[in-house]
């Protein structure tokens, strides 16, 4: 799409407001809301522009004490993707909303810009004739109305007066409890032209997940990025909060962000991962799976970005706890679905519903680009249960910063300017929970120590 065939979108709809979208380190959108004439302006005289330091914000709103950016702030200049352009369903005011890539004043791309770090990756599979297809699985909580950080969360009451009080895994009348709130997450997705596939109840209370339906990388992150907005504005309209928390409660299981990966080539088609004889695995399939299993846990600050997410990678919570593979098996890092050849691929089941999903899925396809161009061959796939091996993935969040920060080939993939500005975000965001004394320490040794 043009910016002159985006101006006859934008005045075909009467639009009145345009909303211009980045994501940040977090996965948080930023940016200005502007008058549309203005926006059409903006383009053509390069009028809208952020500060630098919008990507060193960490999720608390500070900074690091040491910026790693460009210490003078300078202005970053922003550049709509008009293929991105999308109705904002839940305004009475006719109002657009469009990503925008960043750039600086010599046109060069702003390399912390997550966007940015995701196309760096991709452009390293086209230089390969290989084309990466993803296919997200979101997992979410229904929460209660909470204004005090300090009280538990709680599930909220559905339609029949009842909050849930028991494991519910693919129950439909659980899922009917909410139904018109459902609905407007369809009927908003459907206006924004987000590829929702199915929606089911997950094992925790109030807890859902949903599936887009495979597709471009880019294009996959960007409805995520705008999928996330969207839930959170629906339950707010039936007063509920929505919540993409890593483990939001402390007896229920977490919210991942499931990604399916394979990968094409780029002229014919063809799955690449597809079994080239009957009972045998193609090369590139099992270098893919060696590079997600030497990779993935140095790249876990991606994939678990926040204090909070390694709480859910814990043994029997359907979450991994270390990089094996298996064929069907819910317990391992990496699982491979059985599937015709044309579908083959595998699920990386290590990332967060609360990572920022640019830069999961730019990680997760990295680690596979290193294993196929490395030639990394997989330990052998498992059997049995993940859970009666090791613990072989970061614990916390300072031994994911510690791996990701000796991760050279990762920092050169994705970018030395994003990899050192993310480790100073997450070193900052570290630093503000230490500061901060929890619940469980006042009730436990306020008296008895």
């Amino acid at each position: 799409m043009s910016m002159e065939t985006l101006e006859e979108w934008l005045r075909s709809r009467g639009i009145s407001e345009v909303e211009c979208l980045v994501a940040d380190m977090s996965g948080v959108p930023r940016g200005k809301i502007l008058p549309a004439r203005r926006f059409l302006n903006s383009g053509k005289d390069r009028g809208l522009r952020l500060p630098e330091s919008v990507f060193v914000q960490t999720v608390t709103g500070d900074y690091p004490e040491e910026d790693p950016s460009n210490e003078a702030n300078i202005d970053i200049y922003l550049q709509p993707d008009p293929s991105s352009i999308r109705i904002v369903p839940w305004y009475d005011e006719p109002t657009a909303q469009v990503i925008h890539d960043c750039h600086y004043a010599d046109g060069s791309p702003v390399g912390m810009a997550p966007r940015q770090v995701l196309r760096r990756v991709l452009e390293r599979y086209k230089e390969m004739g290989w084309k990466p297809v993803v296919a997200p699985e979101l997992e979410f909580f229904l929460v209660k109305v909470n204004t005090d950080p300090d009280y538990p969360l709680e599930p909220p009451i559905g339609r029949s007066g009842r909050p849930e009080t028991g494991r519910q895994s693919y129950g439909i009348d659980a899922v009917n409890e909410f139904d018109p709130l459902f609905e407007d997450v369809y009927n908003f997705c459907r206006q924004q032209g987000l590829d929702v596939e199915t929606l089911h109840h997950e094992a925790g209370a109030a807890q859902m997940e949903i599936n887009f339906k495979h597709g471009e990388p880019l294009d996959l992150a960007d409805q995520v990025f705008l999928f996330k907005r969207t839930v959170r504005q629906a339950a707010l309209r039936h007063d509920v909060y929505a919540t993409f928390m890593a483990k939001p409660m402390d007896k229920e299981p977490g919210s991942a962000m499931h990604i399916h990966q394979s990968v094409h080539d780029d002229a014919s088609g063809t799955n690449l991962f597809a079994q080239v004889e009957e009972g045998r695995d193609s090369d590139l399939f099992l270098w893919h799976i060696g590079g997600l299993q030497k990779y993935l846990p140095s790249a876990m600050l991606l994939l678990a970005p926040n204090v909070n997410s390694y709480r859910r990678l814990v043994p029997d919570f359907d979450a991994p706890i270390n990089m094996h593979w298996a064929r069907d098996n819910r317990t391992v890092g990496l699982r491979v679905p059985l599937s015709l050849p044309q579908s083959m691929r595998v699920e990386n089941r290590v990332g967060g519903a609360d990572a920022n999903p640019y830069l999961a899925i730019a990680a997760s396809l990295a680690c596979g680009y290193l294993g196929m161009v490395e030639q990394i061959d997989p330990v052998k796939a498992i059997t049995g249960s993940g859970y009666d091996r090791a613990h072989g993935l970061p614990r916390h969040l300072p031994g994911a910063i510690g791996k990701f920060a000796s991760a050279k080939a990762l920092h050169e993939l994705l970018g030395e300017t994003f990899a050192k500005t993310l480790i100073a975000v997450k070193e900052a965001e570290w630093s503000a929970y230490q500061r901060v004394v929890s619940s469980w320490e006042r009730e436990y040794l306020l008296l008895n120590v």
